[in-house]
């Protein structure tokens, strides 16, 4: 490292008393956020909750230390459950900590490729339709803890909603969901009542993780199994982290490594596989709500790791009577924080696409409660009206010089495999005139289906006896023209 980079790195995890003091209290409140969804997200992938909860420890260790975005909150939730169910229901967990070692190993592969620059090509409205289906997927996930339950539960959360948008008026010392938490435990505690608690949501560790190595023969047939699920959690856990990681540069005008973060993930799920857990990623949720709470540092980060597996081992006792209503309290508070409410006013303002893109990406997550299935059709349709919009840029102009019996096609624009067969509908190939001049000043080609179709247009009219000359390619393309056309090469004039 670069002593500029040591002094950031040093930067991020020290800023001075008072940020660590909010770091810590934040990440705090990360982890008992964490709580529900790891567990919630343990069953969907059909493992015992304390595969994930240990899982989240580990991740958030690691992260804190190799991830290249502080304040991030990783655990063992999202989309990655959804990949490892099929695996774990047909072959077991053992094959599922081998496929989280190998997820590991791809993003790292990933991360030293530099394959985050893909992120670019995630437009602003995919980026605000995934923030505002995560929005609506984390305020759904706590709809079931609010039904068939007694009065007094909707009490507790309605306190707990109090106590997190009051407090703050009062003061900011603390953060109000730390103070929510605590508040609403002692009150089930000197107040029986019949709500239900973190120990009713599945069983916690009573112990620490232990290293070992995954149980499965090493054979071809073993990796044919579990290469496709790894590659597939390798995939949608950068992809959430990317996301997370990019919302996370907007709340705090800062940036980030995202390259460190795909190698600083794919460490911690290798480190995850190895003590027994299920690979993870960002979550933007709980994310959010620590920097919200002002958690900027990573120590934040460390925290929310180091405190969880304070809560599942030695505060076990006292974070089980921890009541779900406070959770739920907490969530709902993230998920109305997250949704981008400007959004709404946007889709008036804005052109029409950007909203078509935008709904389209909140309607497919939250109908497959899959992030990655949504930002996959809102990247597909921002190409498509990408594309649609970049063919309008190129235009053909037809003119005739009778004297020299010339006709002058005149090109302008863009031309690459999305305009290609559009620029070569405009010639006509039977054309009657005895030489034909094509000027590409004003036009550039990019890629060797624009070269092909020039191709094409020049020696087909060649073939029809016509003199072809082409003038005025731009440095760029005449180096492409020489190297995949050689016969439109011989054509060119000054």
């Amino acid at each position: 490292m670069t002593a500029l980079t040591l002094a950031r790195y040093r930067a991020e995890w020290f800023g001075g008393a008072s940020a660590a003091r909010r770091d810590i209290l934040a990440g705090m409140v990360g982890t008992f956020a964490l709580i529900p969804e790891v567990i919630a997200f343990s069953f969907v992938a059909g493992v015992d909750p304390q595969v994930g909860l240990f899982a989240s420890f580990v991740i958030g260790i690691v992260i804190a230390f190799a991830g290249g975005r502080p304040a991030m909150i990783s655990g063992a939730a999202g989309s990655v459950a959804l990949v490892a169910a099929a695996l774990v229901h047909a072959h077991g967990l053992p094959y599922l900590l081998t496929a989280t070692v190998m997820a590991g190993l791809f993003q790292i592969l990933f991360g030293l490729l530099g394959l985050d620059v893909l992120l670019r090509f995630v437009s602003r409205s995919v980026r605000t339709g995934f923030v505002n289906a995560l929005a609506i997927l984390i305020f759904s996930a706590q709809v079931p803890q609010m039904l068939g339950v007694d009065w007094h539960t909707y009490a507790m959360i309605a306190l707990g909603l109090a106590i997190i948008y009051l407090l703050p008026r009062l003061t900011t010392a603390i953060p109000s969901p730390l103070i929510c938490i605590v508040v609403l435990t002692v009150v089930s505690i000197a107040i029986p009542m019949p709500i239900r608690t973190v120990a009713d949501l599945g069983r916690l560790p009573s112990s620490l993780p232990s290293f070992a190595l995954p149980a499965i023969p090493l054979s071809l047939e073993t990796l044919k199994i579990v290469a496709p699920y790894a590659f597939a959690m390798a995939a949608v856990g950068l992809l959430e982290s990317m996301m997370t990681a990019s919302v996370v540069d907007d709340l705090t005008e800062t940036t980030s490594s995202k390259a460190r973060e795909c190698t600083g993930l794919g460490l911690a799920n290798v480190a995850v596989g190895l003590f027994g857990g299920i690979a993870g990623c960002g979550m933007i949720g709980q994310t959010v709500g620590n920097v919200r709470y002002g958690g900027r540092g990573r120590l934040s980060t460390l925290v929310a790791g180091v405190f969880l597996l304070l809560v599942m081992v030695p505060l076990r006792p006292w974070a089980e009577k921890v009541p779900v209503a406070a959770l739920v309290a907490i969530m709902i508070m993230v998920s109305i924080s997250t949704f981008s409410w400007s959004s709404i006013s946007d889709l008036a303002r804005h052109p029409k696409v950007s909203g078509i893109v935008m709904l389209a990406t909140v309607a497919v997550t939250v109908a497959t409660h899959d992030l990655s299935a949504g930002v996959g059709v809102g990247v597909l349709l921002s190409g498509v009206f990408f594309a649609f919009k970049v063919t309008r840029l190129m235009a053909v102009q037809v003119g005739y010089d009778a004297p020299t019996d010339t006709r002058r096609y005149t090109v302008s624009g863009q031309i690459f495999f999305a305009s290609a067969d559009i620029f070569a509908d405009h010639f006509d190939l039977r054309d009657t005139a005895a030489h034909v001049r094509i000027d590409l000043t004003q036009a550039h080609l990019w890629d060797i289906t624009a070269v092909g179709a020039l191709e094409d247009v020049v020696t087909r009219m060649r073939r029809h006896g016509i003199a072809v000359e082409l003038i005025g390619l731009n440095e760029a393309s005449a180096i492409l023209v020489d190297r995949h056309a050689p016969l439109v090469r011989d054509v060119q004039g000054v």
